[in-house]
């Protein structure tokens, strides 16, 4: 999406959050953190209680509370009809920390105790269609996930326009539908905080058991809005 947008009908391009800006100063909403649907403890042994209440608690917490200061800014901003200069400023935080609350909203629910094991019905099928088998795709997208470099997510997004799944990756908190205009069914973040705790420098061990915690009926679920 191009970042130069026209003032008052910039979208949040951190992600398809759905709303101009002008919409938001309307509408004055805080965004919030969304509660974990299991306790920080649940994924053990294959992510520890520490990683998940400091990556909960303490990351996602920033990115809301650094989105909604950001936003308020651009509240003000349009009130006092400032320069474009300063609406086209505020992008970078805007992308972010936007990125970064969609991200781990949808990673939280893609992660579950009772995951694992390997997806069923519609969403295998399409998954053995489009890389030749379920182990095939996992190959494929631990491998992307795993060369991210420094910072990022992997993810496997739905294309609409080819109606297929695909591998992507993305740097920092860039969100897939907005830097891709893939719709994001499931993603791993290779963020250190997300398991340097546990795993150290050893990335490829994280995202190896990441696969025994993901849940494929949210992502089952996620591909069957995506089809909409």
């Amino acid at each position: 999406m191009n970042m130069l947008c026209r003032v008052g009908r910039v979208r949040r391009c951190a992600g398809g959050l759905g709303q101009t800006i002008s919409q938001v100063a309307a509408s004055k909403q805080k965004h919030t953190l969304p509660d974990l649907p299991y306790d920080y403890g649940a994924l053990e042994p294959h992510v520890n209680a520490e990683i998940m209440q400091l990556h909960h608690s303490k990351h996602h917490a920033t990115y809301v509370n650094n989105l909604n200061v950001t936003e308020e800014k651009y509240q003000e901003a349009l009130a006092k009809d400032v320069s474009l200069e300063f609406s086209i400023a505020l992008q970078p935080a805007l992308k972010f920390n936007g990125g970064g609350h969609i991200n781990h909203t949808i990673f939280w629910t893609n992660l579950s105790p009772k995951g694992g094991d390997e997806p069923k019905g519609e969403l295998l099928e399409a998954i053995k269609r489009d890389f030749g088998s379920f182990q095939k795709m996992k190959e494929k997208m631990s491998a992307a996930t795993v060369a991210v470099q420094g910072s990022g997510w992997g993810w496997l997004g739905y294309d609409k326009e080819s109606g297929s799944l695909r591998v992507a990756a993305c740097a920092n908190q860039d969100p897939l539908h907005g830097t891709t205009g893939l719709v994001p069914l499931l993603g791993i973040d290779v963020w250190e905080h997300a398991y340097y705790l546990q795993y150290k420098n050893v990335r490829p061990d994280y995202v190896k058991a990441i696969w025994n915690v993901v849940n494929w009926e949210n992502v089952s679920e996620r591909l069957q809005s995506a089809k909409k």
